[in-house]
């Protein structure tokens, strides 16, 4: 399976429309977060019925996979916790989000929303527990933030991470668990938008400027992760340890450079 990450895109239009040009290279696109902009001059709930038209053109190219983040919380659940009910109305157009679990062949995919309380802390941990208790040959996690103390959640002064993620990776070692929410994470000394927490592989693509998003393209078959940003193109190996400095991408396969190359018209 490939899959494209993103996350972060902040109701910039034009990194939507970078995803929609390139979806269809991939088996999957997953957004981790943050697709609407609080400081933006839109009203949210107008953002939101733009973003929707996005996903409904990304669901009839290929599988959709979102998330909530902090930008996207709009309205207060039954306990006073702040939860974005615009993403979860995403399930009426049949694109798993927040809560849900979700299988593509022998392949698990829990989708968690944005916590804002001990409640939907605790429910998340619940929905772990159950997914954990029938997990099939693969199980992958989307979630906003990364985890605590991890290269992928560093801000260049402090981690920004999310506390009960590490200790849910490290209860319960998901193949691979898919973020964003920290911004600077591959682009500062000691950050990295790749970490191994035990088998666990977490990546983070960060935000950059300009119309195409970092972004991680992961290729569960070959066991490859590419990250690809303004700055720089890397490669990690899945089937070996993680090892720093993390290398250059030296081979490029087909499919990967011609989604490069369409991804590269959006800069003219």
């Amino acid at each position: 399976m490939k899959c494209l990450l993103v996350a972060d895109i902040h109701y910039d239009l034009r990194k939507f429309d970078w995803v929609v040009d390139v979806a269809d290279h991939f088996d999957l696109v997953v957004l981790a977060g943050d697709h609407l902009e609080i400081a933006a001059i839109v009203d949210r709930a107008a953002q939101a019925v733009v973003v929707q038209k996005y996903f409904r053109r990304l669901m009839a190219k290929v599988p959709l996979i979102i998330c909530s983040g902090n930008h996207d919380l709009d309205a207060k659940d039954g306990n006073g916790e702040l939860t974005s009910k615009w993403v979860a109305n995403a399930k009426l157009l049949g694109i798993p989000t927040d809560g849900d679990d979700h299988r593509i062949g022998n392949t698990l995919f829990s989708v968690c929303p944005w916590w804002d309380g001990e409640k939907r802390q605790a429910a998340i941990g619940e929905q772990l527990a159950y997914a954990a208790s029938d997990r099939p040959g693969h199980w992958i996690w989307v979630y906003h933030a990364p985890p605590d103390s991890s290269p992928t959640s560093w801000g260049g002064s402090r981690s920004f991470g999310d506390a009960p993620l590490r200790a849910w990776i490290e209860q319960y070692q998901p193949e691979i668990v898919l973020c964003g929410h920290v911004h600077q994470s591959p682009f500062v000394p000691d950050g990295s938008w790749v970490d191994q927490i035990g088998k666990t592989w977490v990546f983070n693509a960060g935000h950059q400027i300009g119309p195409i998003p970092a972004h991680i393209v992961v290729d569960t078959d070959a066991q490859r992760a590419y990250w690809l940003s303004l700055t720089d193109g890397e490669a990690v190996s899945m089937d070996s340890p993680l090892t720093r400095p993390i290398g250059h991408i030296t081979e490029w396969p087909d499919w990967l450079a011609m989604m490069a190359q369409t991804a590269n018209r959006h800069l003219a």
